[in-house]
């Protein structure tokens, strides 16, 4: 017999209007669906009330400083020993970890995709990720991958963790309901959410729309931080009040159900006969969060230039060399253009980075044509990307008076490391086969006269 029960903070089912989140970033936060199921003063008693077994959940090593050292407090129905049992060897042959340098004949260059069609059977979240690029590796806890997934089904009771990085999610077409360990979270297109490494969750549909595609970043690397705003001062980019954590929220299901495990870029399953989201209260810093890239407030040239994109940075994973990225993550949004004498899209660019694109609706600055929401672009590091011909003849003869960018909303994932193309990707039916041709228009101007002084 099947009883489920989703229980959150406001006592009652966690219906779409009921969901309630805690503001912050990196706060310790505290929460609890049933009253007095958090202990007070202590992390484990010799019993918890209801019945409920402490667990703790280390998102850092134990001597991590403080300011870096994560750790939350898990008060669930069962302890997570008994939500893996023996496990067998899982498939999602399209899910590639770094390093995977796959055979393909595709040579280097500069790429662009159309979106990815909808799925032709029935595909949940975890069958419909299809990896792009990866970078890095896996097993040192280095770089990143770039995924975009398409699906259709719910994960009723199938659930997911990854032990090899933290995922940032970003819809493009269709709403998410996110469901971890630590609570749910309702998110749409224009809103990202973070899950981090090793926590449990699955994913379900939200809308009527007959599929729901997005992109994922599989950050390896130093977990993604809000990044320094130097002389920018105190306010502005992204506010860590508008990061959204969610109360806490438990599913009691006594039925089959299945986790899956993603570790050092192998798949394992295992099967229990309860649901794993099961935690009751919680109480720390790691915890998975919400976003909305509307509330992002973006700083820009106000007289002269293209300032870098660094600029719109919403979260970096820093490495060990200060201000060199394991990955970035950076949007374009919405915002107003006032430079005078100035050529006012991206600049054309050659870049230590690498940078993985992607248009969640509207239309990029840059490229007038070809890149489509939904659509994805690959520049690798020191290859020269920029405006097309007619983003350049555009803007070079345009009146400079201000003009908003408006109902656009672009991002790109940058890293330090190069981008490895995977089979998929290379051999993937959307690829543009024209993509360089955007640039044929730029023809030589020069005439040997004096510039304009």
């Amino acid at each position: 017999m099947d009883q489920t029960s989703i229980q959150a903070s406001s006592g009652g089912a966690a219906a779409a209007d009921q969901l309630k989140y805690m503001p912050g970033f990196g706060n310790d936060f505290e929460t609890e669906s049933l009253p007095g199921a958090l202990p007070q003063g202590q992390n484990s008693p010799q019993k918890c009330n209801y019945g409920l077994y402490a667990e703790q959940l280390s998102g850092s090593p134990f001597t991590a400083p403080r300011g870096t050292n994560e750790r939350s407090w898990l008060y669930r129905i069962r302890p997570s020993v008994r939500h893996t049992r023996r496990f067998s060897n899982a498939s999602y042959p399209l899910w590639k970890t770094a390093p995977c340098l796959e055979e393909h004949s595709l040579p280097l260059g500069q790429l662009r995709w159309d979106p990815i069609p909808a799925p032709e059977g029935r595909l949940n979240f975890l069958e419909g990720v299809r990896t792009i690029t990866t970078a890095g590796d896996a097993t040192t806890q280095v770089g990143m991958s770039a995924h975009a997934y398409v699906f259709n089904e719910d994960m009723v009771d199938d659930y997911f963790f990854n032990a090899d990085g933290e995922l940032l999610i970003v819809p493009q077409l269709g709403a998410l309901r996110v469901f971890t360990e630590m609570g749910i979270m309702d998110v749409e297109p224009s809103e990202i959410c973070l899950i981090p490494r090793g926590m449990m969750f699955k994913i379900l549909t939200s809308g009527k729309q007959t599929a729901w595609r997005g992109y994922i970043c599989e950050n390896y690397g130093a977990k993604f931080t809000l990044p320094e705003r130097g002389p920018i001062g105190a306010n502005c980019l992204a506010n860590p009040r508008d990061f959204k954590t969610p109360v806490a929220a438990y599913e009691d299901k006594e039925k089959p159900c299945r986790v899956h495990v993603k570790w050092c870029g192998k798949f394992y399953v295992t099967e229990i006969g309860h649901s794993p989201l099961d935690v009751v209260a919680w109480h720390g810093n790691y915890a998975p969060f919400k976003y909305d890239l509307r509330t992002f407030s973006p700083v820009g040239a106000i007289l002269f230039d293209h300032p870098d994109p660094s600029i719109f940075s919403v979260l970096t994973a820093p490495t060990e060399d200060a201000g060199t990225a394991n990955v970035d993550f950076v949007i374009f949004p919405p915002r107003w253009l006032v430079a005078e004498h100035t050529f006012r899209p991206p600049w054309y660019h050659r870049n230590i980075m690498s940078e993985f694109m992607g248009l969640i609706h509207g239309q990029y600055d840059a490229k007038e044509e070809g890149f489509v929401p939904g659509g994805m672009s690959l520049h690798n590091m020191m290859l020269p990307h920029g405006p097309d011909a007619l983003a350049f003849e555009k803007a070079a003869n345009a009146e400079l008076k201000p003009v908003k960018l408006d109902h656009t909303m672009a991002f790109m994932f940058e890293t330090r490391y190069p981008q490895q193309l995977t089979k998929y990707a290379a051999e993937l039916e959307t690829l543009q086969d024209d993509y360089l041709e955007c640039w044929d228009g730029l023809e030589r101007k020069f005439d040997g006269t004096p510039g304009i002084k």
